[in-house]
Protein backbone atom coordinates (compact mmCIF):
# COMPACT_ATOMS: atom_id res chain seq x y z
CA UNK A 1 0.00 0.00 0.00
CA UNK A 2 1.52 3.95 -0.91
CA UNK A 3 2.25 5.71 1.97
CA UNK A 4 -0.69 8.30 0.15
CA UNK A 5 -3.15 5.69 1.07
CA UNK A 6 -1.71 4.97 4.13
CA UNK A 7 -2.16 8.48 5.19
CA UNK A 8 -6.37 8.27 4.52
CA UNK A 9 -6.41 5.41 6.28
CA UNK A 10 -5.12 6.75 9.22
CA UNK A 11 -7.30 9.51 9.28
CA UNK A 12 -10.13 7.24 8.95
CA UNK A 13 -9.08 5.33 11.61
CA UNK A 14 -9.14 8.56 13.96
CA UNK A 15 -12.60 9.06 13.03
CA UNK A 16 -13.82 6.17 13.44
CA UNK A 17 -12.73 5.90 17.15
CA UNK A 18 -15.45 8.93 17.56
CA UNK A 19 -19.28 7.61 17.97
CA UNK A 20 -21.25 9.09 14.88
CA UNK A 21 -24.75 7.93 14.69
CA UNK A 22 -27.02 10.38 12.90
CA UNK A 23 -28.46 13.36 14.49
CA UNK A 24 -25.19 12.40 17.63
CA UNK A 25 -22.72 14.43 15.98
CA UNK A 26 -21.09 16.97 18.25
CA UNK A 27 -18.30 15.19 19.38
CA UNK A 28 -17.14 14.58 15.79
CA UNK A 29 -17.76 17.78 14.71
CA UNK A 30 -15.70 19.15 17.80
CA UNK A 31 -13.16 16.98 16.58
CA UNK A 32 -13.06 18.74 13.03
CA UNK A 33 -12.65 21.96 14.67
CA UNK A 34 -9.81 21.11 16.54
CA UNK A 35 -8.11 19.70 14.03
CA UNK A 36 -8.38 22.67 11.62
CA UNK A 37 -7.95 24.73 14.33
CA UNK A 38 -4.57 23.07 14.91
CA UNK A 39 -3.52 23.55 10.82
CA UNK A 40 -4.90 27.75 11.27
CA UNK A 41 -7.61 27.20 8.81
CA UNK A 42 -10.62 28.70 9.40
CA UNK A 43 -13.38 27.03 10.05
CA UNK A 44 -17.30 27.69 10.79
CA UNK A 45 -20.08 25.50 12.62
CA UNK A 46 -23.57 26.47 12.05
CA UNK A 47 -26.61 26.17 13.96
CA UNK A 48 -27.61 22.84 12.63
CA UNK A 49 -23.86 21.49 13.26
CA UNK A 50 -22.56 21.85 9.64
CA UNK A 51 -18.68 22.66 9.17
CA UNK A 52 -17.35 24.19 7.13
CA UNK A 53 -13.49 24.82 6.05
CA UNK A 54 -12.27 27.71 4.48
CA UNK A 55 -8.86 26.77 2.53
CA UNK A 56 -6.37 29.29 1.15
CA UNK A 57 -5.13 28.78 -2.26
CA UNK A 58 -1.37 27.62 -2.94
CA UNK A 59 0.68 30.07 -4.32
CA UNK A 60 -0.54 31.00 -7.84
CA UNK A 61 -3.71 29.89 -8.08
CA UNK A 62 -5.31 32.33 -5.91
CA UNK A 63 -7.74 33.22 -9.04
CA UNK A 64 -8.94 29.56 -9.46
CA UNK A 65 -12.43 28.98 -8.74
CA UNK A 66 -13.74 27.89 -5.34
CA UNK A 67 -13.37 24.38 -5.43
CA UNK A 68 -16.05 22.72 -2.75
CA UNK A 69 -15.31 18.96 -1.61
CA UNK A 70 -17.94 17.68 0.13
CA UNK A 71 -19.13 14.50 2.39
CA UNK A 72 -21.16 13.69 5.64
CA UNK A 73 -20.24 13.24 9.02
CA UNK A 74 -23.07 10.84 10.33
CA UNK A 75 -23.49 6.89 9.89
CA UNK A 76 -25.52 4.12 9.54
CA UNK A 77 -25.76 2.26 12.90
CA UNK A 78 -26.27 -1.76 12.01
CA UNK A 79 -24.75 -4.88 13.84
CA UNK A 80 -25.18 -8.77 13.64
CA UNK A 81 -27.44 -10.20 16.30
CA UNK A 82 -24.23 -11.43 18.06
CA UNK A 83 -22.40 -7.89 18.28
CA UNK A 84 -22.60 -6.22 21.90
CA UNK A 85 -21.38 -2.91 19.93
CA UNK A 86 -23.04 0.40 21.34
CA UNK A 87 -22.51 2.65 18.71
CA UNK A 88 -23.20 5.79 21.30
CA UNK A 89 -19.74 4.48 23.36
CA UNK A 90 -17.47 2.48 21.33
CA UNK A 91 -15.04 3.15 18.56
CA UNK A 92 -15.23 1.36 15.27
CA UNK A 93 -12.01 -0.32 14.84
CA UNK A 94 -11.38 -0.63 11.10
CA UNK A 95 -9.86 -3.75 10.19
CA UNK A 96 -7.75 -4.92 6.73
CA UNK A 97 -9.21 -8.11 5.42
CA UNK A 98 -6.78 -8.71 2.04
CA UNK A 99 -8.02 -6.00 -0.25
CA UNK A 100 -10.78 -4.83 1.79
CA UNK A 101 -11.58 -2.58 4.99
CA UNK A 102 -14.07 -4.07 6.94
CA UNK A 103 -15.49 -3.52 10.71
CA UNK A 104 -16.23 -6.47 13.26
CA UNK A 105 -20.37 -7.45 13.13
CA UNK A 106 -21.01 -3.56 12.38
CA UNK A 107 -21.18 -1.07 9.54
CA UNK A 108 -17.85 0.75 8.85
CA UNK A 109 -18.99 4.36 8.40
CA UNK A 110 -17.05 4.61 5.21
CA UNK A 111 -20.18 5.93 3.95
CA UNK A 112 -19.29 8.25 4.42
CA UNK A 113 -16.28 8.78 6.78
CA UNK A 114 -13.65 8.01 3.67
CA UNK A 115 -15.03 11.28 2.34
CA UNK A 116 -14.14 13.42 5.39
CA UNK A 117 -10.58 11.50 5.01
CA UNK A 118 -9.85 11.84 1.80
CA UNK A 119 -10.92 15.57 2.03
CA UNK A 120 -8.27 16.17 4.98
CA UNK A 121 -5.50 13.88 3.89
CA UNK A 122 -5.86 16.51 0.45
CA UNK A 123 -5.33 19.62 3.02
CA UNK A 124 -2.25 18.02 4.51
CA UNK A 125 -1.05 16.56 1.12
CA UNK A 126 0.78 20.16 0.16
CA UNK A 127 -0.32 19.74 -3.35
CA UNK A 128 -1.00 22.91 -5.57
CA UNK A 129 -4.95 23.97 -4.95
CA UNK A 130 -7.49 26.01 -5.87
CA UNK A 131 -9.12 28.29 -2.71
CA UNK A 132 -10.92 24.97 -1.60
CA UNK A 133 -14.48 24.71 0.86
CA UNK A 134 -14.79 21.46 3.20
CA UNK A 135 -18.28 21.31 3.91
CA UNK A 136 -18.76 18.23 6.26
CA UNK A 137 -22.99 17.49 6.96
CA UNK A 138 -24.77 16.22 9.46
CA UNK A 139 -27.66 13.69 9.40
CA UNK A 140 -27.22 12.85 6.03
CA UNK A 141 -28.64 9.30 6.41
CA UNK A 142 -31.46 10.08 8.27
CA UNK A 143 -33.30 13.25 5.63
CA UNK A 144 -30.39 15.07 4.33
CA UNK A 145 -31.08 17.67 7.41
CA UNK A 146 -27.43 19.41 7.24
CA UNK A 147 -28.28 19.77 3.28
CA UNK A 148 -31.32 21.01 4.01
CA UNK A 149 -30.42 23.80 6.55
CA UNK A 150 -27.43 25.51 4.47
CA UNK A 151 -28.27 28.55 5.02
CA UNK A 152 -27.80 30.61 1.65
CA UNK A 153 -24.35 32.54 0.82
CA UNK A 154 -22.24 30.15 3.18
CA UNK A 155 -20.79 28.32 0.30
CA UNK A 156 -18.90 31.17 -1.80
CA UNK A 157 -17.61 28.11 -3.97
CA UNK A 158 -19.33 27.47 -8.13
CA UNK A 159 -17.75 23.65 -7.91
CA UNK A 160 -18.51 20.84 -5.47
CA UNK A 161 -17.44 17.33 -5.20
CA UNK A 162 -19.68 15.67 -3.69
CA UNK A 163 -17.48 12.07 -2.37
CA UNK A 164 -20.00 9.91 -1.40
CA UNK A 165 -20.44 7.68 -4.08
CA UNK A 166 -19.50 3.99 -3.63
CA UNK A 167 -17.78 2.48 -7.32
CA UNK A 168 -14.78 3.82 -8.26
CA UNK A 169 -14.32 4.99 -11.88
CA UNK A 170 -18.07 5.86 -12.00
CA UNK A 171 -19.21 9.80 -11.96
CA UNK A 172 -22.74 10.17 -10.50
CA UNK A 173 -24.29 13.28 -11.92
CA UNK A 174 -27.96 12.85 -10.79
CA UNK A 175 -29.86 10.87 -8.02
CA UNK A 176 -33.25 10.12 -7.37
CA UNK A 177 -35.42 12.73 -4.71
CA UNK A 178 -36.97 10.95 -1.90
CA UNK A 179 -39.85 11.06 1.05
CA UNK A 180 -40.02 9.64 4.14
CA UNK A 181 -43.26 9.00 5.60
CA UNK A 182 -44.88 7.97 9.28
CA UNK A 183 -47.91 5.71 9.31
CA UNK A 184 -49.73 5.56 12.80
CA UNK A 185 -52.66 2.69 13.57
CA UNK A 186 -54.46 3.58 17.06
CA UNK A 187 -55.25 0.46 18.47
CA UNK A 188 -57.26 -1.55 21.07
CA UNK A 189 -55.91 -3.75 23.66
CA UNK A 190 -57.27 -6.24 26.17
CA UNK A 191 -55.64 -8.22 28.99
CA UNK A 192 -53.54 -11.49 28.32
CA UNK A 193 -56.15 -14.68 27.84
CA UNK A 194 -56.10 -17.14 30.90
CA UNK A 195 -53.80 -20.28 29.77
CA UNK A 196 -51.64 -18.15 27.16
CA UNK A 197 -47.85 -17.83 27.20
CA UNK A 198 -45.78 -15.99 25.31
CA UNK A 199 -43.35 -17.19 22.58
CA UNK A 200 -41.08 -14.40 20.20
CA UNK A 201 -41.27 -14.90 16.08
CA UNK A 202 -37.89 -13.63 14.71
CA UNK A 203 -37.13 -13.50 11.30
CA UNK A 204 -32.99 -12.44 11.56
CA UNK A 205 -29.86 -12.28 9.81
CA UNK A 206 -31.11 -11.30 6.39
CA UNK A 207 -28.65 -9.74 3.92
CA UNK A 208 -30.43 -6.10 3.89
CA UNK A 209 -28.57 -3.53 2.80
CA UNK A 210 -28.84 0.35 1.17
CA UNK A 211 -32.44 0.56 0.42
CA UNK A 212 -31.94 2.72 -3.01
CA UNK A 213 -28.45 1.27 -4.17
CA UNK A 214 -29.29 -2.40 -3.28
CA UNK A 215 -33.19 -2.37 -3.94
CA UNK A 216 -33.08 -4.18 -8.02
CA UNK A 217 -31.57 -7.20 -6.09
CA UNK A 218 -34.55 -8.44 -4.69
CA UNK A 219 -33.57 -8.88 -1.36
CA UNK A 220 -35.62 -9.94 1.73
CA UNK A 221 -37.26 -7.35 3.98
CA UNK A 222 -37.70 -9.12 7.47
CA UNK A 223 -40.75 -6.86 8.04
CA UNK A 224 -42.79 -7.68 5.32
CA UNK A 225 -41.66 -11.52 5.92
CA UNK A 226 -43.39 -11.30 9.41
CA UNK A 227 -46.40 -9.33 8.22
CA UNK A 228 -46.57 -12.85 5.86
CA UNK A 229 -46.75 -14.61 8.51
CA UNK A 230 -48.69 -12.82 10.85
CA UNK A 231 -51.25 -11.90 8.32
CA UNK A 232 -51.99 -16.16 8.12
CA UNK A 233 -51.98 -16.35 11.86
CA UNK A 234 -53.99 -13.69 12.66
CA UNK A 235 -55.30 -11.86 9.34
CA UNK A 236 -58.99 -13.63 10.08
CA UNK A 237 -60.96 -13.36 13.37
CA UNK A 238 -61.89 -16.75 13.57
CA UNK A 239 -57.78 -17.77 14.63
CA UNK A 240 -58.42 -17.81 18.39
CA UNK A 241 -54.93 -19.45 19.85
CA UNK A 242 -52.74 -16.41 18.61
CA UNK A 243 -53.05 -13.13 20.15
CA UNK A 244 -50.53 -9.90 18.99
CA UNK A 245 -48.69 -8.29 22.07
CA UNK A 246 -46.15 -6.24 19.85
CA UNK A 247 -44.33 -5.94 16.64
CA UNK A 248 -40.23 -4.83 15.94
CA UNK A 249 -38.67 -4.25 12.70
CA UNK A 250 -35.89 -2.48 11.00
CA UNK A 251 -33.35 0.43 12.01
CA UNK A 252 -33.63 3.11 9.60
CA UNK A 253 -35.48 4.64 6.63
CA UNK A 254 -32.86 3.92 4.07
CA UNK A 255 -31.49 0.22 4.95
CA UNK A 256 -33.55 -2.68 3.89
CA UNK A 257 -34.48 -4.65 7.54
CA UNK A 258 -32.73 -7.24 8.34
CA UNK A 259 -33.84 -8.50 11.19
CA UNK A 260 -37.86 -8.19 12.61
CA UNK A 261 -39.95 -10.03 15.79
CA UNK A 262 -43.00 -10.09 16.90
CA UNK A 263 -44.16 -10.94 20.63
CA UNK A 264 -47.31 -13.07 20.74
CA UNK A 265 -48.95 -14.78 23.18
CA UNK A 266 -50.65 -18.41 22.17
CA UNK A 267 -52.09 -21.20 24.28
CA UNK A 268 -51.38 -24.46 23.53
CA UNK A 269 -53.45 -25.38 19.64
CA UNK A 270 -52.06 -21.92 19.24
CA UNK A 271 -48.59 -22.73 19.67
CA UNK A 272 -49.11 -26.00 17.64
CA UNK A 273 -50.37 -23.98 14.58
CA UNK A 274 -47.54 -21.45 15.04
CA UNK A 275 -45.19 -24.23 14.62
CA UNK A 276 -46.51 -25.67 11.36
CA UNK A 277 -47.38 -22.35 9.86
CA UNK A 278 -43.92 -21.14 10.60
CA UNK A 279 -42.53 -24.29 9.59
CA UNK A 280 -44.11 -23.74 5.98
CA UNK A 281 -42.82 -20.38 5.72
CA UNK A 282 -39.64 -21.45 6.45
CA UNK A 283 -39.53 -23.86 3.08
CA UNK A 284 -41.49 -20.95 1.13
CA UNK A 285 -39.18 -18.36 2.12
CA UNK A 286 -36.15 -20.55 1.72
CA UNK A 287 -37.25 -21.03 -2.03
CA UNK A 288 -37.71 -17.68 -2.66
CA UNK A 289 -34.96 -15.80 -1.51
CA UNK A 290 -32.26 -18.97 -1.38
CA UNK A 291 -29.89 -16.76 -3.83
CA UNK A 292 -30.31 -13.47 -2.39
CA UNK A 293 -30.33 -14.25 1.61
CA UNK A 294 -28.27 -17.02 2.38
CA UNK A 295 -29.14 -17.72 6.03
CA UNK A 296 -33.25 -18.28 4.88
CA UNK A 297 -32.38 -21.01 2.65
CA UNK A 298 -30.57 -23.06 5.62
CA UNK A 299 -33.72 -21.76 7.70
CA UNK A 300 -35.46 -24.34 10.14
CA UNK A 301 -38.13 -23.10 12.58
CA UNK A 302 -36.34 -23.60 15.64
CA UNK A 303 -33.03 -23.03 17.41
CA UNK A 304 -31.59 -19.72 18.20
CA UNK A 305 -29.24 -18.79 15.17
CA UNK A 306 -32.19 -19.84 12.68
CA UNK A 307 -33.07 -16.96 10.34
CA UNK A 308 -36.98 -17.76 11.25
CA UNK A 309 -37.54 -18.62 14.72
CA UNK A 310 -40.23 -18.80 17.45
CA UNK A 311 -38.89 -19.02 20.95
CA UNK A 312 -40.70 -18.69 24.75
CA UNK A 313 -40.74 -15.27 26.73
CA UNK A 314 -41.57 -11.86 25.10
CA UNK A 315 -38.85 -10.11 23.70
CA UNK A 316 -40.73 -6.60 22.32
CA UNK A 317 -41.67 -4.20 24.72
CA UNK A 318 -44.99 -3.10 24.47
CA UNK A 319 -44.69 0.39 25.13
CA UNK A 320 -47.99 1.11 26.06
CA UNK A 321 -48.69 -0.91 28.73
CA UNK A 322 -44.75 -0.99 30.06
CA UNK A 323 -44.65 -4.61 29.25
CA UNK A 324 -45.86 -7.45 27.09
CA UNK A 325 -48.64 -8.08 29.72
CA UNK A 326 -51.96 -7.37 27.25
CA UNK A 327 -52.76 -8.14 23.81
CA UNK A 328 -54.35 -6.70 20.87
CA UNK A 329 -57.69 -7.26 20.18
CA UNK A 330 -58.48 -9.60 17.10
CA UNK A 331 -59.97 -6.85 15.06
CA UNK A 332 -56.87 -4.82 15.79
CA UNK A 333 -54.58 -7.14 15.18
CA UNK A 334 -56.11 -7.98 11.89
CA UNK A 335 -56.19 -4.40 10.85
CA UNK A 336 -52.37 -4.46 11.67
CA UNK A 337 -51.68 -7.02 9.49
CA UNK A 338 -53.90 -5.80 6.57
CA UNK A 339 -52.34 -2.11 6.89
CA UNK A 340 -48.66 -3.75 6.42
CA UNK A 341 -49.31 -6.40 4.16
CA UNK A 342 -50.95 -3.78 1.78
CA UNK A 343 -47.68 -1.53 1.88
CA UNK A 344 -45.79 -1.62 -0.88
CA UNK A 345 -41.96 -2.65 -0.78
CA UNK A 346 -39.46 -2.91 -3.13
CA UNK A 347 -39.32 -1.63 -6.88
CA UNK A 348 -42.03 0.72 -8.37
CA UNK A 349 -40.92 0.65 -11.76
CA UNK A 350 -37.71 0.61 -13.89
CA UNK A 351 -36.83 3.82 -16.12
CA UNK A 352 -37.31 3.89 -19.63
CA UNK A 353 -34.60 6.04 -20.52
CA UNK A 354 -31.81 4.40 -18.82
CA UNK A 355 -30.93 0.54 -19.04
CA UNK A 356 -30.63 -1.07 -15.89
CA UNK A 357 -32.09 2.11 -13.38
CA UNK A 358 -34.50 1.67 -10.62
CA UNK A 359 -37.26 4.76 -11.34
CA UNK A 360 -39.22 4.43 -8.25
CA UNK A 361 -38.97 2.33 -5.18
CA UNK A 362 -40.37 2.03 -1.67
CA UNK A 363 -38.87 0.60 1.53
CA UNK A 364 -41.31 -0.81 4.12
CA UNK A 365 -38.61 0.59 6.71
CA UNK A 366 -39.70 0.08 10.44
CA UNK A 367 -42.30 -1.22 12.46
CA UNK A 368 -42.89 0.57 16.03
CA UNK A 369 -45.27 -0.57 18.80
CA UNK A 370 -45.78 1.96 21.36
CA UNK A 371 -49.50 2.95 22.23
CA UNK A 372 -49.99 2.79 18.64
CA UNK A 373 -48.45 0.64 15.36
CA UNK A 374 -46.20 2.75 14.05
CA UNK A 375 -45.09 1.98 10.46
CA UNK A 376 -42.29 3.74 8.68
CA UNK A 377 -41.56 3.94 4.89
CA UNK A 378 -39.37 5.69 2.27
CA UNK A 379 -40.11 6.62 -1.14
CA UNK A 380 -37.58 7.26 -3.88
CA UNK A 381 -38.34 8.12 -7.73
CA UNK A 382 -36.45 10.19 -10.08
CA UNK A 383 -39.95 12.11 -11.07
CA UNK A 384 -41.56 14.09 -8.77
CA UNK A 385 -44.76 12.93 -10.00
CA UNK A 386 -44.08 8.95 -9.33
CA UNK A 387 -42.74 9.83 -6.10
CA UNK A 388 -46.37 11.75 -5.43
CA UNK A 389 -47.90 8.47 -6.63
CA UNK A 390 -46.46 5.74 -4.80
CA UNK A 391 -46.59 7.91 -1.60
CA UNK A 392 -50.34 8.84 -2.54
CA UNK A 393 -50.34 4.58 -2.81
CA UNK A 394 -49.17 3.94 1.02
CA UNK A 395 -51.50 7.10 2.18
CA UNK A 396 -54.31 5.79 0.76
CA UNK A 397 -53.91 2.29 2.55
CA UNK A 398 -53.44 4.24 5.52
CA UNK A 399 -56.46 6.01 5.41
CA UNK A 400 -58.42 2.83 4.76
CA UNK A 401 -57.20 0.78 7.81
CA UNK A 402 -57.91 3.97 9.84
CA UNK A 403 -54.00 5.21 10.48
CA UNK A 404 -52.64 8.91 10.07
CA UNK A 405 -49.86 9.78 8.04
CA UNK A 406 -46.67 12.30 8.62
CA UNK A 407 -44.69 13.35 5.83
CA UNK A 408 -41.23 13.42 8.42
CA UNK A 409 -38.93 14.21 5.32
CA UNK A 410 -38.43 14.62 1.95
CA UNK A 411 -35.57 16.05 -0.84
CA UNK A 412 -35.51 17.05 -4.46
CA UNK A 413 -33.92 14.70 -7.42
CA UNK A 414 -30.48 15.94 -8.41
CA UNK A 415 -31.03 16.19 -12.31
CA UNK A 416 -28.25 15.35 -14.43
CA UNK A 417 -26.15 17.84 -16.36
CA UNK A 418 -24.39 16.22 -18.85
CA UNK A 419 -22.43 18.52 -20.85
CA UNK A 420 -21.02 20.62 -17.63
CA UNK A 421 -17.81 21.70 -17.63
CA UNK A 422 -16.88 19.82 -14.19
CA UNK A 423 -17.86 16.40 -15.96
CA UNK A 424 -15.72 16.97 -19.23
CA UNK A 425 -12.85 18.12 -17.00
CA UNK A 426 -13.31 15.14 -14.40
CA UNK A 427 -13.49 12.96 -17.61
CA UNK A 428 -10.11 14.37 -19.31
CA UNK A 429 -8.58 13.62 -15.90
CA UNK A 430 -9.59 9.99 -15.25
CA UNK A 431 -8.63 9.53 -19.13
CA UNK A 432 -5.04 10.98 -18.72
CA UNK A 433 -4.21 9.06 -15.34
CA UNK A 434 -6.09 5.76 -15.98
CA UNK A 435 -5.77 5.70 -20.41
CA UNK A 436 -9.91 4.35 -19.59
CA UNK A 437 -13.06 6.10 -19.98
CA UNK A 438 -14.86 6.19 -16.59
CA UNK A 439 -18.12 5.58 -16.16
CA UNK A 440 -21.17 7.99 -16.25
CA UNK A 441 -24.31 7.13 -14.26
CA UNK A 442 -27.42 8.46 -12.60
CA UNK A 443 -28.31 6.67 -9.20
CA UNK A 444 -31.36 5.38 -7.34
CA UNK A 445 -30.36 6.28 -4.14
CA UNK A 446 -30.65 10.69 -2.44
CA UNK A 447 -27.48 12.60 -2.24
CA UNK A 448 -26.84 15.67 -1.00
CA UNK A 449 -26.52 17.54 -4.47
CA UNK A 450 -29.77 17.29 -5.08
CA UNK A 451 -30.63 19.56 -2.12
CA UNK A 452 -27.65 21.35 -1.88
CA UNK A 453 -28.29 22.09 -6.11
CA UNK A 454 -31.61 23.62 -5.48
CA UNK A 455 -30.20 25.98 -2.92
CA UNK A 456 -26.89 27.18 -4.81
CA UNK A 457 -28.34 26.92 -8.28
CA UNK A 458 -25.99 27.26 -10.97
CA UNK A 459 -23.21 25.17 -8.92
CA UNK A 460 -21.42 22.54 -11.12
CA UNK A 461 -21.53 19.14 -8.90
CA UNK A 462 -20.63 16.10 -9.40
CA UNK A 463 -19.87 12.61 -7.24
CA UNK A 464 -17.49 10.14 -7.24
CA UNK A 465 -15.37 7.61 -4.55
CA UNK A 466 -14.12 4.52 -3.78
CA UNK A 467 -15.78 0.77 -4.23
CA UNK A 468 -17.68 0.23 -1.07
CA UNK A 469 -19.72 -2.82 -0.71
CA UNK A 470 -22.81 -3.73 1.38
CA UNK A 471 -23.46 -0.31 2.79
CA UNK A 472 -26.14 0.15 5.84
CA UNK A 473 -25.16 -3.66 6.74
CA UNK A 474 -22.67 -5.03 8.97
CA UNK A 475 -21.04 -6.48 5.51
CA UNK A 476 -19.81 -2.97 4.48
CA UNK A 477 -16.56 -3.10 3.22
CA UNK A 478 -14.24 -0.40 1.53
CA UNK A 479 -11.62 -1.67 -1.62
CA UNK A 480 -8.38 -0.20 -0.72
CA UNK A 481 -7.23 -0.36 -4.14
CA UNK A 482 -10.24 1.57 -5.24
CA UNK A 483 -9.16 4.24 -2.75
CA UNK A 484 -5.58 4.82 -4.11
CA UNK A 485 -6.94 5.21 -7.39
CA UNK A 486 -9.47 7.74 -5.61
CA UNK A 487 -6.78 9.64 -4.15
CA UNK A 488 -4.35 9.60 -6.86
CA UNK A 489 -8.25 10.62 -9.47
CA UNK A 490 -8.75 13.34 -6.63
CA UNK A 491 -5.30 14.93 -6.73
CA UNK A 492 -4.84 14.81 -10.11
CA UNK A 493 -8.09 16.68 -10.79
CA UNK A 494 -7.71 19.11 -7.98
CA UNK A 495 -4.32 20.13 -9.21
CA UNK A 496 -5.70 20.70 -12.39
CA UNK A 497 -8.63 23.53 -11.60
CA UNK A 498 -5.74 25.16 -9.39
CA UNK A 499 -4.11 25.70 -13.02
CA UNK A 500 -7.01 27.73 -14.01
CA UNK A 501 -5.77 30.30 -11.79
CA UNK A 502 -2.03 29.76 -13.54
Amino acid sequence: MDSETRRVLDLFAQLSAIPRRSKHERAIGDWLIAWAAARSIPAERDATGNVLFRVKATAGSEHAPTLILQGHMDMVCEKSAESTHDFDRDPIVPVEDGEWLRADGTTLGADNGIAIAIALALVDAGIDHPPMEILITVDEETGLTGAQNLAPGWLTGSLLLNLDSEDEGVFTVGCAGGRTTLLRLPVDREPVPAGFDPVTLAVSGLSGGHSGVDVHRGRANANVLVARILDVLVGHTDRDGIRVAAIHGGSAHNAIPRDARATLYVDADGRAALAAIVDEFARVFAAEYGATDPALAATTAGGDRAAICVTDGATVANEATGGADAVLTTRSASTVAALVMSVPDGVVRMSRDVDGLVETSTNLATIRTTDAIEVGTSQRSSYASRLAEVASRIEAAARLAGASVEVQSSYPAWEPAIDSAILTRCRDVYRAEFDADPVVEVIHAGLECGVIGAKYPGMEMISFGPTIRDAHSPAEALHIPSLSRTWRFTTALVRAIARQGG
